[in-house]
């Protein structure tokens, strides 16, 4: 049975780490750990907070273009050697500047590694809009298709 975009963000819950892939200046890829915030209500759209002064935002900059991959727990499955349930969303990553955004998706936890908050000096958003989701969860696989707008 196909997945929805629902049954994704419902998986997402329990899924706080994914990886961000970006294509560097000289055409390596890099990857970093980055959380979700738990921010689950997932239409389409991925938020990240990180520092201005990262090779992530010059990467995004000249080529947003990026992937994330998220690896949820094989839960039952797992017990007859199944894997669990992997997620690859390639999608369009832009960098937000604007304080008011950042209130808009900030979460208590963010202040383990953002101190100041909101007022962190060089504090950026990503946002990551998904152009296309793959999924393989135990034996299963298939693309969650996109509604008109989702992403945005």
């Amino acid at each position: 049975m196909s997945k929805t975009l629902a049954d994704i963000s419902e998986a997402m819950k329990d899924i706080d780490y994914c990886m961000l892939v970006t294509r560097a200046q000289d055409g390596a890829i890099g990857g970093r750990p980055m959380s979700n915030n738990r921010e689950v209500e997932y239409e389409g759209t991925s938020r990240f907070f990180t520092c201005e002064d990262t090779r992530m935002i010059d990467d995004i900059e000249r080529d947003p273009s990026v992937g994330l991959t998220y690896q949820g727990k094989a839960g039952v499955l797992g017990i007859v050697g199944k894997p669990g349930l992997f997620i690859h969303v390639e999608g369009e990553a832009r960098v937000v500047r604007d304080k008011a955004r950042f209130e808009e998706h900030w979460t208590p936890g963010l202040d383990r590694w953002f101190e100041q908050g909101t007022d962190t000096p060089g504090l950026r958003m990503l946002e990551v809009a998904a152009r296309r989701i793959h999924y393989w969860d135990g034996e299963d696989e298939g693309e969650v298709p996109l509604r008109a707008g989702a992403g945005a």
